[in-house]
């Protein structure tokens, strides 16, 4: 059986590292979405004058006629709409805001005292399901997961006498598995949110898309992942791993109790309650700030739009603010200076984010205009429904097409900005709601994450590793971490094709069907 199994893991190295070389020599993603753009106005120059018609909500049918970008008319509009289609990005503001008070959060020690606080709390018969979750819940600032938990995983992990490369592993199926699943909303929510509106405004221009779209489903998938992630640790990588008997020169090192830091966390934290109670009153009530009047017409849900609307500054200010209060009674943040230069060097590390952002706009914009994404995605409902794929088995198709696209490139915003204008109207004509075509993205960017080639984190974790056992490599860390891809995958779509059997809503407001 052991052979077996070594023979097996020698293969899946072998194919993984087939796969980092050819993921190796893709282009940078800017380039990238600079040789799609370019595809693009080749595109509309080859199949302009075709037209299609689009049925509408109302039941009229629309005519849309794609527009040569190599015309007169196109190239004008190239060169006068650059600036506005960069600005008009929709991810770029709610990200940036957001980052704003997640950054500080980050600098100050906030997320990474509280992630840590979380695993040391916990009982040690329930060690391994704490690390996976708070791995899980690291994704409100994926830097402090992969940094901060990995290794103190690892660590827990030894100190209790199970082998740490167990506990690195399960921190970083947490960290990495699971990272579209949150208790909270964070950073990934209105990215993602805004581009899946912007491609179904093709097809419906009254279409929006709010970033709780998905929580209800998000918020169950964070136990299923601990559930599963933990399950795994325990059943089958220990055993696999064995016991671990430390090297006569590695030693593990354990963090000291530090009873101040305990105690200005907490207070952090009744910081953070009165925010949060705050906010309660603010949409309590009728009429209220963040709640529009009754009518009799208008769905409860619909009367907190102003909330859903608001989501990105209200989860900024509610980092920032228990952030700051931290930083000041820990020594941190001695003046306001000190909460502005963390604020600016967080706008600083998203400068490459900021590039890439102008070229997708300009890749967006394109598809948009042209009406190449409605032809593109009228012809592609046409040919799903010729042979007969539809359903259960297309969205299953779609999951693993997209954990595919994951193993080569590994931005999560990079691929949806690409992936969204052509699947969501796609699928949108197929009967599936954007909200469930977002979802099921971000099942399948999530369950090959574990054991991506490319992850910028990989080289770290080797670090990691081989701090108790020298001899590990890329290959034992795919090794381990295979069994948690191949879990994720199976119960997670398990698990989302029993949601949408049930006709669960995967968050406020955010259907399975279209038209809903």
């Amino acid at each position: 059986m052991r052979s077996i199994s070594a023979a097996l893991s020698r293969r899946l190295i072998a194919c993984l590292r087939v796969i980092e070389r050819i993921g190796n020599r893709l282009p940078d993603p800017v380039t990238m979405f600079v040789i799609l753009c370019g595809i693009v106005v080749l595109v509309s120059w080859l199949l302009a004058g075709s037209e299609v018609g689009v049925a509408q909500r109302d039941g009229q049918t629309a005519q849309v006629v794609v527009k040569s970008l190599l015309s007169i008319e196109g190239l004008r509009w190239m060169l006068t709409s650059a600036v506005d289609n960069f600005l008009n990005f929709a991810p770029l503001g709610p990200v940036l805001t957001m980052m704003l008070g997640l950054g500080v959060a980050e600098r100050t020690g906030w997320i990474s005292t509280g992630l840590s606080a979380l695993v040391k709390a916990v009982p040690s018969r329930m060690l391994t399901a704490a690390v996976v979750f708070a791995g899980v819940m690291s994704s409100m600032a994926a830097d402090a997961g992969y940094v901060v938990l990995t290794p103190l995983g690892a660590v827990l992990f030894a100190t209790a006498g199970k082998h740490p490369l167990a506990g690195l592993a399960a921190a970083f199926a947490g960290v990495s598995g699971g990272y579209s699943a949150n208790l909270f909303i964070t950073g990934l929510d209105p990215l993602l949110a805004r581009l899946t509106s912007q491609a179904a405004n093709m097809i419906d221009p009254t279409y929006h898309v709010d970033p709780t779209a998905n929580y209800y489903f998000m918020v169950a998938s964070t136990f299923l992942i601990t559930a599963v992630g933990a399950w795994v640790t325990e059943r089958i990588v220990i055993p696999t791993l064995g016991p671990w008997k430390p090297e006569e020169d590695v030693v593990v090192h354990t963090e000291a109790h530090n009873a101040d830091q305990w105690s200005q966390f907490k207070s952090s934290l009744w910081v953070l309650f009165a925010f949060l109670g705050l906010v309660v009153c603010l949409f309590v009530g009728d009429p209220a700030v963040l709640r529009l009047p009754a009518q009799a017409d208008l769905p409860e849900v619909e009367r907190l739009k102003p909330l859903f609307d608001s989501v990105e500054i209200v989860v900024a200010i509610l980092f920032l603010v228990p952030a700051v209060w931290f930083g000041w009674k820990n020594g941190v943040l001695k003046s306001d200076k000190d909460v502005a230069k963390m604020a600016s060097e967080t706008m600083a590390s998203m400068g490459p984010y900021v590039v890439l952002a102008f070229v997708a706009g300009q890749f967006v914009a394109y598809f948009n205009w042209t009406g190449v994404g409605v032809v593109t995605a009228v012809k592609g409902a046409s040919l799903l429904q010729h042979v007969g794929l539809s359903g259960i088995g297309l969205l299953a198709l779609f999951v693993m097409g997209s954990g595919t696209v994951n193993l080569l490139i590994g931005s999560a915003s990079a691929k949806w900005a690409f992936m969204a204008p052509i699947f969501v109207p796609m699928l949108m004509l197929m009967g599936f709601s954007p909200e469930l075509v977002q979802v099921a993205y971000r099942v399948g960017d999530s369950v090959t994450n574990v054991i991506s080639p490319l992850l910028p984190y990989f080289p770290i974790l080797i670090v990691f590793a081989q701090r108790y056992d020298k001899k590990a490599g890329l290959g034992t860390l795919m090794a381990t971490m295979f069994p948690y891809s191949i879990a994720f995958g199976i119960v997670w779509l398990a698990f989302l094709f029993l949601w949408v059997a049930l006709g669960i809503p995967l968050g406020p407001g955010g259907s399975l069907t279209y038209p809903s």
